[in-house]
């Protein structure tokens, strides 16, 4: 059984809709190391989340995954507050950042960790703008203040690299990672 350490909905969708069974158990760990690379921290945190939830569950594949955003050598997590999504939002506003989503798969002994990255650029957002956004509520749970399937889509220029890595889970690479794990969609 493939169980997904995440309480995200985005990776949830993401999984059901490539066609994966599985179940969802989230691991409770959720920091972020901040004094390591953003890679590094992604993956260090993909990574306990993984052992968190397989070392209860050690005869299934666990998946868990971070997503990050990082910008002028600042980790964006989630926000905190309104304050705290309007001061990401504006650092991010004309901008281009990294959308860092690292992602660890565990079965018994057998452990793979990976990550995806993609380059995301704001259009120039004003004030108004930004605090309509956080009006809509979908700030506080994403990493960066944003989500980019949903109203956030229309914060953003353009982006280099997998759209799904931004939505939290580079699906694709996942999916051939689980494989190697004998998981497969049905």
């Amino acid at each position: 059984m493939l169980i997904l350490a995440s309480a995200s909905p985005r990776r949830s969708e993401l999984l059901r809709n490539a066609g994966f069974e599985f179940k969802v158990i989230p691991a409770e760990n959720d920091e972020i190391v901040p004094k390591l690379k953003p890679e590094a921290a992604a993956v260090l945190t993909a990574e306990s989340k993984a052992l968190e939830v397989a070392a209860k569950y050690q005869s299934d594949v666990v998946l868990a995954a971070d997503t990050i955003v990082f910008i002028n050598g600042e980790i964006m997590n989630k926000p905190e507050n309104e304050a705290d999504a309007f001061r990401m939002l504006s650092i991010l506003s004309s901008a281009r950042h990294t959308v860092i989503t690292a992602v660890c798969i565990i079965h018994g002994s057998k452990t793979r960790s990976f990550y995806g990255r993609t380059s995301v650029e704001f259009n120039k957002l004003s004030d108004s703008e930004i605090k309509a956004y956080i009006k809509t509520g979908e700030p506080f749970d994403k990493a960066g203040a944003y989500g980019i399937q949903e109203k956030g889509a229309l914060l953003v220029k353009g982006i280099r690299g997998d759209f799904f890595n931004v939505m939290g889970l580079p699906l694709a690479r996942t999916a051939q990672e689980l494989k190697k794990f004998g998981v497969e969609p049905k």
